[in-house]
């Protein structure tokens, strides 16, 4: 039996090697993993009790149209319902969003060098092609980006911050960028670190100007959710309701939806998070430089970080119980910010493995 040619290349996605795998195979008690950018505190006691209330519905089918989630999301960005979309997570709506606008082989799909994984893995699937800009400073080029586009380009991918790099791009460049953009090109503002920054939320403002903009968040990061997999786009309703066409009924479950709400209004859990992160990256690249490692000054709650030989690194620190991740950067493992307990245990196992 045959598979789709466009397929015939993809590699499945590799997530961060889960911490049950490690303990099987190594026979380890001791585990910290700090390799997919999960939060460290753990779930907030409102979302807890939420979920908990909600287990008496979980006989019955989700609402399709997460009316409830959506009103919660509208009314703290300020954006009417119908620019919201919900996803199994960010990664799906990414998915989608290309599905709606792509459908040839010579339609084209830009993104960076050293960007999210996941935009390279769509473009293929979908048989499109992928049209790459140089990385500048291991962060998008967007100059470079703009040199790229064609009759033949059909969407184009910004990570800000960028995964696996950290890098971040100012409002002002971002800015310049979509008014440089043509107004039938859509670009994705791939948001899913937004939280970290603590900055003022510019960037919703912008969809009233530029009807090509879709916006992608999640709550997987700083909301502490990924186990559930729940994210959101905004966007002008047009481009919403072409999203909702092609998602799968049902695809945001009952108690993703319930949680989500109750994070969306534990402005406590959330500060938290900044702050343990924000303390957590003081303490992390305090500890890289006394070890005399360069890294990427990073705005999200990982670092991409430099080592002579990455691999070796990487399996010598599963030998100590902790869990990083490989990234397609020769020479880098990208390290997520923990608890300040996690973090001296990968400190500790690097002095000792390096």
């Amino acid at each position: 039996m045959n598979a789709c040619e466009s397929i015939l290349g993809l590699s499945p996605y590799q997530g961060g090697k889960p911490i049950d795998e490690l303990a099987r195979e190594l026979g380890l008690k001791n585990i910290t993993k700090l390799a997919s950018n999960e939060n460290p505190l753990g779930v907030s006691s409102a979302v807890k009790e939420a979920v908990f209330n909600s287990l008496s519905s979980i006989n019955r089918y989700p609402d399709g149209n997460c009316f409830e989630l959506k009103k919660a999301i509208s009314e703290k960005l300020s954006v009417t319902t119908n620019m919201i979309s919900l996803g199994n997570g960010s990664n799906e709506l990414l998915e989608l969003i290309a599905r709606v606008f792509v459908s040839k082989k010579n339609d084209e799909i830009i993104f960076s060098q050293y960007a999210f994984v996941v935009y390279p893995l769509v473009t293929q699937a979908l048989g499109a092609t992928a049209k790459v800009s140089p990385a500048a400073d291991y962060g998008h080029d967007l100059n470079s980006m703009l040199s790229l586009i064609s009759k033949n380009t059909k969407l184009i991918y910004v990570a800000n911050p960028n995964n696996p790099t950290g890098t971040l791009l100012s409002d002002d460049e971002l800015y310049s960028f979509l008014k440089k953009v043509p107004k039938n090109v859509p670009v994705v503002l791939d948001q899913a670190y937004f939280e970290y920054l603590n900055i003022e939320d510019h960037s919703i403002g912008w969809l009233k100007e530029f009807e090509n903009l879709i916006i992608t968040r999640t709550f997987s990061k700083a909301y502490g959710l990924a186990g559930l997999r729940v994210g959101y786009s905004l966007c002008s309703p047009l481009i919403a309701d072409f999203i909702n066409r092609v998602r799968e009924p049902f695809n945001v479950n009952y108690t993703a939806q319930v949680a989500a709400i109750a994070a969306l209004s534990d402005d406590d859990y959330l500060k938290d998070s900044i702050t343990v992160n924000t303390d957590g990256y003081l303490q992390l690249t305090t500890g890289f430089d006394s070890l005399n490692l360069s890294y990427i000054p990073s705005h999200a709650n990982f670092i991409a970080v430099e080592f002579n030989n990455a691999m070796n690194t990487y399996n010598d620190l599963l030998k100590e119980g902790v869990i990083v991740r490989p990234v397609e950067m020769s020479g880098y493992l990208r390290i997520s910010i923990g608890t300040s307990d996690e973090n001296m245990h990968l400190l500790s196992a690097l002095k000792k493995v390096l």
